[in-house]
């Protein structure tokens, strides 16, 4: 179905529209909300949202509706104010993360110790009901991290993840990192950019699109992207583009 929306005239595909509206009014294929209120009444066919925001009613009621759930979960920054943050021992953490305070990488290299902490964090996202998880921050290797990790480190850590949650019956999306999709586009269920159309990456995402799998995409309005060009380049290729302010609160619009 991607492949078809690929080829054929904008005019004439149907389910893709050349100008952006409003999410909560006219809906869109999929919505990131991960600083509450949340609104899960929104139309959309996938939900992205930060799991201590919801509870498994919330998520079990999206699920009825036929709404595909994804579960963030931060799998190379430990945030101090998550509720396993104490699990991670001194050694781990690296620097802080640029502008987020609350924030420390992890030292990816250390799977003996990571692994653990992060299915634990993927059992809590498949007890809650969710579908999919969405592993943040997985470009450590592009980041002054305070340890010297590496891209394959970064290739094989994200394989040991994407082998757990098939195990527990998880999809998992890729997230950014486009230098790992020739590694990791095989094993990833689907893809999550961000502002790859401001950069003008979103064609990397091409081996997704060509096996059938999702590219979402997430554009910002503060970097003045053109929704009519991002919508346009989207129902030629079969991104599907929202546009949401960085806080990824509920709202925005969708083409």
């Amino acid at each position: 179905m991607i492949r078809a929306a690929a080829l054929c005239l904008l005019a004439v595909c149907p389910g893709f529209a050349v100008q952006a509206g409003d999410i909560r009014a006219a809906g869109g294929y999929w919505d990131w909300q991960l600083t509450e209120p949340f609104d899960l009444s929104v139309n959309v066919r996938v939900i992205d949202l930060d799991p201590d925001g919801v509870t498994r009613a919330q998520i079990r009621a999206l699920r009825a509706r036929g709404v595909k759930t994804v579960c963030y979960v931060s799998v190379g920054t430990v945030e101090n104010y998550r509720r396993d943050a104490k699990k991670f021992p001194p050694d781990v953490l690296g620097d802080v993360y640029d502008d987020w305070p609350n924030e420390r990488f992890l030292d990816i290299r250390q799977r003996d110790v990571l692994l653990p902490l992060m299915q634990a964090r993927f059992d809590r996202c498949k007890a809650l009901g969710f579908d999919a998880v969405e592993p943040d921050n997985m470009d450590l290797f592009e980041n002054d991290t305070g340890f010297d990790i590496s891209m394959q480190d970064q290739a094989t850590y994200m394989a040991h993840l994407a082998a757990y949650a098939h195990k527990i019956g998880l999809e998992i999306a890729q997230k950014n990192a486009p230098e790992l999709i020739p590694h990791l586009h095989e094993r990833f269920d689907f893809i999550i950019l961000e502002s790859c159309f401001y950069y003008d990456f979103c064609e990397d995402a091409r081996p997704y699109l060509d096996a059938g799998k999702d590219v979402l995409a997430a554009e910002y309005p503060h970097k003045r992207v053109s929704e009519q060009k991002a919508c346009a380049y989207g129902g030629r290729s079969g991104v599907k583009f929202i546009f949401k302010e960085r806080e990824l609160a509920a709202g925005g619009r969708a083409c």
